[in-house]
């Protein structure tokens, strides 16, 4: 029994839209085929179209009352009335064509269709249409094409689907279905597949004039073959190859990191565990997030697949909280600046925590929710919540940030200051990235109630959704991280007047002597593995511990109090008798 490699969507009489849509990677091997049920019944108008042409199904009504449709799409008995078609046309969609174009030159493909278990109905009768086709988007009504060729559905047959040709209809516009109705698609674009049922009133069933005309069922199912084998949408399929290159990269900078961290094993400090963390959590995530989509695609959505993107949210809300909260604290001068951030680490911890939620909620919620038909107000729950933590994460650091370059800047600490000027500069330019993607997102979403929305923006939604925010990341992450990777300091002319060998040799006992050195605070204290001092300041986040003018004043200090105590240690009792 053959498998489903497809994308798949139903085709019910009970649906509000008689129309379904889907964006495809057209190809030799691509194509679309409607299958119905044997239980299916009655007559259906139906269309296949590629979007471009949408603006030749149907004409334009002068309506008498505000209630008509401003387009008539389908033929029926008061279309012919109307003079919008003629009787043969009876049952198919109408069509508007310019003056010199034929039907063989445009997508659309359209037939009258008599489903296997409708056997009563006559050809030549008067058909109505079941009510307001309420889809703006129109259907199409093309004449016969005179093409024939073998169907097929195995996916596994490709190959020869290179010959085929759409499924032919007689001169009458009439199919008897027999078979999968099939329609190739050469040229990528956003084909639709609409459906009307037509009912045959030569029996009338209604017993009144308000009660609504009686439409046989149907049920079938309208598959999206594209040029790859999978059951993913169009739309979807890049992010399975997106993802893979995200992990690569990701990969590739964890092995660059682990070596950094390999060669400078004993000198590491706290950060640069964290980081090590994060780039681990990083390779992770890309790798489930990859296998996800290659699951869904394989397999279709699931109670499996459900469980699956639960667990890819949760990483995705981790990483991005851990991101922003490793991003607090160190501007905060964690480490660096303070040896404790007190209270307002419980802070960082309860907005880390809160964007932990509120990035689940929203993870889960871009992949559920359809953006067409899903409220402003529902899209805004999980939205706002997300954007009040995220602008409260951007507004704290770059606050706090501020504050410790200003504090740098008064110490005199070169080196330290430049790293910490060249992460301002980081997340600020992430900053001006992702408010002019907002603007450029909000213009794009604004128009999503649009009739065209879905056909202009297929192919790049997975982008404004997902994609550039991943990228942006990327490249934020690499930045930061081998800003602060570990690494042995710089001696050059540039750099070298942030140091002084005896002042460094000096550290351990003028912080046992002086209270007030803002250097005792720093990470200096908390390298692990080195005995002594000297090897301890060959690491970056050492460098301008001290300068030259605070070395001199403590070195003044000190002989003070030496001179002063070998002074009074000379006098002796001689001292204490000539002060009496």
């Amino acid at each position: 029994m053959p498998s489903v490699f497809a994308y798949e969507a139903p085709l019910v009489d009970t649906d509000y839209s008689r129309q379904t849509c889907s964006g495809m990677w057209g190809g030799p091997s691509a194509y679309i085929n409607v299958t119905f049920d044997n239980s299916s019944q009655g007559q259906l108008a139906m269309v296949i179209y590629e979007w471009a042409d949408v603006r030749y199904l149907g004409k334009e009504a002068k309506p008498a009352t505000e209630e008509d449709l401003p387009r008539i799409y389908v033929c029926t008995s008061s279309a012919v009335t109307g003079g919008y078609c003629t009787r043969e046309q009876l049952g198919l969609f109408i069509l508007d064509l310019p003056a010199g174009k034929t039907v063989n030159e445009t997508s659309i493909w359209s037939a009258r269709v008599e489903l296997p278990a409708n056997k009563t109905s006559s050809v030549g009768g008067e058909a109505s249409s079941n009510g307001f086709w309420d889809n703006p988007a129109g259907n199409p009504t093309p004449p016969a094409d005179p093409y024939a060729s073998p169907w097929r559905r195995d996916a596994f047959s490709l190959p020869s689907l290179s010959a085929r040709q759409a499924t032919p209809i007689s001169s009458s516009g009439t199919l008897e279905y027999t078979g999968p109705i099939h329609y190739p698609v050469p040229k990528t674009g956003f084909y639709c597949v609409a459906a009307i049922p037509v009912t045959v009133q030569s029996n009338p069933t209604r017993r009144a004039d308000t009660d609504v005309p009686y439409h046989p069922t149907y049920k079938g199912t309208v598959l999206f073959q594209n040029t790859f084998k999978g059951q993913l949408p169009a739309t979807d399929y890049p992010k399975v190859n997106f993802y893979f290159l995200m992990f690569i990269a990701y990969a590739t900078f964890g092995a660059l990191w682990a070596w950094f961290c390999y060669r400078h094993m004993h000198e590491l400090l706290p950060i640069q565990y964290y980081l090590s963390g994060l780039v681990g959590l990083l390779v992770i995530e890309m790798l489930a997030n990859w296998v996800y989509y290659r699951y869904l695609n394989a397999h279709g959505k699931s109670t499996a697949s459900t469980v699956f993107l639960i667990v890819v949210a949760i990483l995705d809300a981790g990483r991005n909280s851990m991101s922003f909260f490793m991003l607090l604290v160190v501007s905060l001068g964690l480490s660096v600046v303070r040896e404790s951030l007190g209270k307002a680490m419980l802070k960082c911890q309860a907005l880390a925590g809160a964007h932990f939620l509120f990035g689940i909620l929203y993870a889960i919620g871009i992949v559920e929710l359809e953006l067409e038909s899903t409220s402003a107000l529902v899209l805004l729950l999980f939205i706002i919540p997300l954007a009040f933590t995220l602008s409260g994460f951007l507004l704290w650091i770059m606050y706090a940030l501020n504050a410790t370059i200003a504090h740098l800047r008064s110490r005199k600490q070169r080196y330290k200051l430049k790293m910490f000027e060249r992460l301002y500069y980081i997340l600020l330019f992430t900053v001006l990235v992702i408010a002019a993607f907002f603007v450029v997102s909000s213009m794009s979403f604004s128009g999503r109630l649009a009739e065209d929305y879905a056909a202009k923006t297929w192919r790049l939604r997975w982008w404004l959704l997902d994609g550039w925010l991943a990228l942006l990341y990327l490249v934020g992450f690499v930045s930061i991280a081998l800003l602060w990777r570990p690494n042995e300091i710089a001696q050059d002319e540039e750099d070298a007047e942030d140091y002084d060998l005896e002042a460094i040799q000096s550290r351990s006992h003028l912080r046992e002597e002086e209270d007030d050195d803002d250097d005792a605070a720093t990470l200096v204290a908390g390298r692990r593995g080195n005995s002594n001092n000297v090897a301890n300041d060959d690491v970056v986040f050492e460098i301008g511990d001290e300068d030259d003018e605070d070395d001199e004043a403590a070195k003044r200090r000190k002989a003070q109090r030496l001179s002063g105590e070998n002074r009074n240690h000379n006098q002796g009792p001689e001292g204490e008798r000539l002060m009496s």
